[in-house]
């Protein structure tokens, strides 16, 4: 087998077979095939795009190209959840108690974030004492006896993903959906569940803008989970603003505990319910996803959601004290309110712009090594469609620095106001299945 020859199949738009793929995949990742072919191939695949098939063939041959997480001793069907991403996404930090309330077992493997904002290890590491580090056998027994326990990822998970992304990266192929979709699913498939539930992000604060593009990649990333033998679905849900009021990490860890509590933020809330009844439903503890549903939000009222997340923070070491007295998570020396210049209704917020303000308050990385201000970030006051008069607060800047011009500014670059009222965008655009 030569790489030429497959870069020129896949140049004319032929589909490449499983030992082709597996080809490419074993010697770009040994270092026998150059950056240069696979620079080429990439491109070939950008341009002509993948079958099912080949998706399917290339996700499992970077599956397989390190480790892969083994939870056959964890009793019950796994299921875990993946967001593509966006600008105060706190999901995991309430989906994980609040599904392992209802006996859902959850073993999630999460990452360090570059951007605007700190990963859900570095959220979860807000609580002092909190280890994210456990060995496999640790891991195991915490969510065979809780039903829960949260890691940072192996450090060689997918190294073939690794070496093509950072390729992808600097010659202009990162926006294919074949290359995206197998770089998502080959984590994920990698990680051990047994089930999928993907959170689609769609709009100005997340990587697919139009929603025919997210369509398309869900229904990619469905597909190879499908075709890998694990059960995934993908709910395509809305970015074109923050989701909830919190965008930093400590701050968003105060917001988690309010929504286990009940009193968190409505779409917040809404799109925990929808993401935590899928996969309540594909762990088979609920026979339709409106018992699913109901057993969710009955573990809220109860109590026994916040209660999880307490017995989850102690046993990774953690303080507990934290949930009923949040005082105790990092907190800014400054805090300072962007007030509206007129009266109106807000009918846009720009979400990738107000990401960058929080990371300009040093809420997240520029690099892998840029060090986390887990106190700092911001608290929106008014979401899309809630009026607003002259004075009142839009959002609430929490800064251990005095100097906040830069990102004032950007705080209205962000917000528009009309004098006609509008509506925000649904919530939830599509929910793709098999």
């Amino acid at each position: 087998m030569r790489m030429v020859d497959i870069i020129s199949k896949k140049r004319n738009g032929e589909a490449l077979t499983k030992q082709e793929i597996d080809y490419v995949i074993k010697g770009y990742t040994s270092g026998d095939i150059p950056d240069y072919q696979m620079s080429a191939l990439a491109m070939a695949i950008y341009f002509q795009d993948m079958t099912t098939d080949e998706r399917v063939n290339l996700t499992m041959a970077m599956v397989e190209s390190g480790d892969q997480i083994d939870l056959s001793d964890i009793d019950g069907i796994k299921v875990d959840k993946h967001s593509t991403g966006g600008v105060g996404d706190t999901t995991t930090l309430i989906l994980a108690p609040l599904v392992a309330a209802v006996g859902v077992p959850v073993a999630k493997m999460s990452g360090r974030g570059l951007g605007h904002t700190g990963g859900t290890i570095d959220k979860l590491e807000s609580i002092e004492g909190f280890k994210v580090e456990l060995d496999a056998k640790q891991f195991n027994e915490l969510v065979n006896q809780n039903k829960i326990a949260v890691v940072g990822q192996s450090g060689n998970l997918t190294p073939a993903d690794k070496k093509l992304y950072g390729l992808r990266d600097v010659t202009g192929t990162v926006n294919s959906i074949p290359l995206i979709a197998s770089s998502i699913m080959s984590k994920k498939i990698a990680s051990g569940a047994d089930a999928i539930v993907l959170d689609v992000k769609m709009g100005s604060g997340a990587f697919m803008t139009e929603i025919e593009d997210a369509r398309e990649l869900a229904q990619a990333m469905v597909k190879i989970g499908n075709g890998a033998g694990r059960n995934t679905i993908a709910v395509i849900s809305d970015m074109n603003q923050p989701l909830g009021f919190a965008i930093g990490n400590a701050l968003e860890v105060k917001e988690a505990i309010d929504t286990l509590n009940g009193e968190g933020p409505e779409d917040l809330h809404e799109l925990c319910l929808t993401l935590g009844s899928q996969m309540v439903y594909l762990a088979g503890e609920a026979k339709t996803l409106d018992e699913a549903r109901e057993r969710l939000e009955n573990a809220i009222d109860s109590g026994a959601a916040i209660e999880k997340f307490k017995t989850f923070i102690a046993s990774q070491g953690g303080d507990p004290t934290v949930v009923d007295d949040p005082s105790k998570l990092p907190t800014a020396a400054y805090t300072f309110e962007v007030e509206a210049k007129e009266d109106g209704y807000v009918s846009e917020i720009i979400a990738d712009e107000i990401g960058n303000a929080a990371s300009i308050l040093g809420a997240g990385r520029t690099t892998k090594d840029s060090v986390i201000d887990l106190a700092v970030g911001l608290i929106l006051r008014k979401k899309v469609g809630e009026k607003v008069q002259k004075g009142e607060s839009l959002v609430t800047i929490h800064s251990n620095s005095k100097t906040v011009e830069e990102v004032i500014q950007k705080i209205y670059n962000s917000y528009h106001i009309t004098k006609e009222p509008v509506e925000a965008n649904p919530l939830v655009y599509d929910i793709i299945r098999k």
